[in-house]
């Protein structure tokens, strides 16, 4: 009887083809900004914290970069690869002023929860803060790695160190670089990049956003892998400093690097017209009381408030959503599977439903 329950877990333990197979996407590119807020996303720069001296050092400087009367001219000078590409082939979720609502599901609201929520699909009641403990639920891209077609081509690289424990990471097929993790392959380039991060003073006390985004295409140039979850930390840490002249310049420079990634991909025949490109981020922050900006929570409102940006072959370009049943963040990890056209189905827990709009028309 033993026996029998273990080959039964194992058989479940798995992602199934979709159920009426729908087109797929070959690839799947994620990345998530974390700690971005929807309001920056979809109206630029605020101009009460541009204005307030605590929190913007360089008033004259950020109002020159960033500030216009008219919100789409804000949010295309801070996004202008969000607005002027994925708006026009792609979907924008959460302006919440469009009663477009994304939230989280977990009460926690805090970065471990979020990126948990996202991967494993559901609300885990041992995640409950960010300390740093061993995840033991499934998630999507350890069991995406398990099909076929897929194994060993599942990456995810993360400035945090949070994601070691998150993924399991002694136990995990997933390549996970994540903080201080050096990398292979032993190139010219790898190894610049590996004493740059040496080298580093971590002015946010994890390793810059910039190199582990380098540290992602030198992966992708050597290896092609056809999922790839790219995790960003600056914009929370320049947040959480209440640091908004450098939440702003960090935000478009995440853009640059998405277009530069994707501008990338597209040059490469394994990825051109093949490839999803999801972007998120794990949790919202205050800003009912504009102090609160730099913090989120349970106790804050706002925190449980996200966005979501989809491009890609299977995605309509339906551009900025509006008035849609509300989405939640646990809703992400089927969705990763679905535009690859697999089911995820989780042994350890029940995990939401994918988000239909964009991987299918109907």
């Amino acid at each position: 009887m033993l026996r029998l329950f273990l080959l039964l877990s194992i058989a479940f333990f798995t992602i199934s083809p979709t159920i009426g197979q729908i087109p797929s996407s070959e690839n799947l590119i994620v990345i998530v900004l974390d700690g971005m807020r929807w309001q920056e996303v979809f109206a630029g720069a605020d101009s009460t914290l541009i204005d307030n001296p605590s929190f913007t050092r360089n008033k004259k400087r950020v109002r020159s970069r960033f500030w216009d009367e008219d919100p789409k001219i804000r949010r295309e000078k801070l996004f202008p690869f969000f607005w002027k590409t994925i708006a026009h082939s792609g979907q924008l979720y959460g302006n919440r002023w469009l009663q477009s609502n994304v939230n989280v599901h977990n009460p926690y609201q805090l970065t471990y929860p979020g990126f948990s929520e996202m991967l494993t699909g559901y609300v885990n009641p041992e995640i409950t803060s960010n300390q740093l403990v061993i995840n033991k639920s499934n998630n999507v891209l350890e069991m995406i790695n398990r099909e076929k077609g897929f194994e060993g081509k599942v990456a995810l690289f993360a400035t945090s160190d949070l994601f070691p424990f998150l993924m399991d990471k002694k136990n995990s097929k997933v390549y996970v670089n994540a903080d201080s993790d050096s990398l292979l392959p032993d190139s010219p380039e790898s190894r610049l990049l590996n004493e740059m991060q040496r080298l580093t003073a971590k002015p946010t006390t994890e390793r810059p956003d910039l190199l582990t985004y380098f540290a992602a295409r030198e992966y992708v140039k050597n290896y092609k892998p056809r999922v790839l979850y790219l995790a960003l930390g600056e914009t929370d840490a320049f947040a959480h400093n209440g640091n908004y002249d450098q939440y702003l310049e960090t935000a478009l420079a995440e853009d640059n690097m998405i277009k530069s990634f994707w501008t990338m991909v597209q040059s490469i025949p394994q990825y051109k017209d093949k490839t999803t490109l999801l972007i998120t981020c794990d949790h919202g922050r205050g800003d009912m009381v504009k102090q609160q900006w730099t913090s989120h929570g349970p106790d804050i409102t706002g925190s449980g408030e996200i966005w979501i940006a989809a491009m890609g072959p299977l995605t309509k370009g339906y551009g900025e959503m509006k008035g849609h049943p509300g989405i939640h963040q646990e809703q992400l990890a089927a969705t990763m599977a679905a535009v690859l056209g697999l089911s995820y189905k989780p042994v350890t827990h029940v995990a939401a439903s994918p988000i239909k709009l964009i991987y299918s028309s109907k």
